[in-house]
């Protein structure tokens, strides 16, 4: 139970208090993040249904569907994804780059990367929901598991804290490869059931889906690893969106 309340008490804002906050209890949460990802796009897609059976158009659907993970979050992944861009976007030395980060401020680069993620994610909503509800609310809950389970990969061995510090300093490492795995395939399994409900096709699809979404987020935490000297808070924000916005474009295509 410790692993569960510190994954939805730091992942989500469920009033789930934090007993422990150590790295037993760190390598537990981390495990448990894709359950915390599951009930948040259970939530999200259960918002965007509830829109549709109100008689929104998709469009509509969508915007609400993406809202529900920001809001359970408090904007916290897309706030990192913001300053994890202005720190790359800067070109600066990784000391001057953590700096950017941490100001409570957004920049162009911010800006800019939370638009068009944001434009993405409800575009591909749009259109999951227009080919049948059914579609955008397995997707919605696939992208949330998948966004997690980034997570519980970028928290293994050999992925360093750059602050000695923060959420980066707790979790960093605290994964071990194997558990990492078996979590990864039991999730990956899970999303493919799910897509199953939609016919053998989408089955293939999802678990495609879910592969594109951790691909894309590895990409990011190598590159914030090079650049930065290994990873903070803000990275695992920016990990988790990448991976959301990647697993929904790849739902939506085909």
């Amino acid at each position: 139970m410790d692993g569960i309340r510190f994954a939805f008490g730091t992942l989500t804002v469920f009033p789930v208090r934090v007993t422990r906050w150590d790295r037993e209890a760190a390598r537990s949460g981390m495990l448990w993040a894709p359950l915390a990802g599951l009930v948040v796009g259970a939530c999200a897609a259960s918002v965007g249904g509830g829109f549709l059976l109100l008689g929104s158009g998709p469009l509509l659907a969508a915007v609400a569907t993406a809202a529900v993970p920001a809001v359970l979050t408090r904007g916290l992944h897309l706030d990192g994804l913001a300053d994890v861009a202005d720190g790359l976007g800067s070109a600066k030395p990784a000391a001057d780059a953590l700096r950017i980060m941490k100001q409570s401020d957004i920049g162009p680069f911010g800006v800019l990367t939370l638009v068009f993620v944001l434009l993405g994610q409800v575009a591909a909503l749009a259109e999951l929901y227009a080919a049948g509800w059914a579609r955008g609310a397995v997707a919605a809950v696939v992208a949330g598991v998948t966004a997690r389970l980034a997570l519980t990969l970028a928290c293994r061995p050999g992925v360093p804290p750059a602050r000695p510090d923060g959420l980066g300093a707790a979790v960093a490492g605290a994964v071990p490869l194997r558990a990492a795995v078996g979590v990864t395939v039991l999730a990956v399994a899970a999303c493919a059931a799910a897509g199953s409900l939609l016919g053998p096709g989408p089955a293939l699809h999802h678990a495609a889906a879910v592969a594109a979404g951790l691909t894309a987020a590895q990409l990011l935490l190598a590159h914030c690893v090079r650049r930065l000297g290994g990873v903070t808070g803000d990275v695992f924000g920016a990990v988790s969106e990448t991976a959301t916005t990647t697993a929904l474009a790849l739902a939506a295509l085909g």
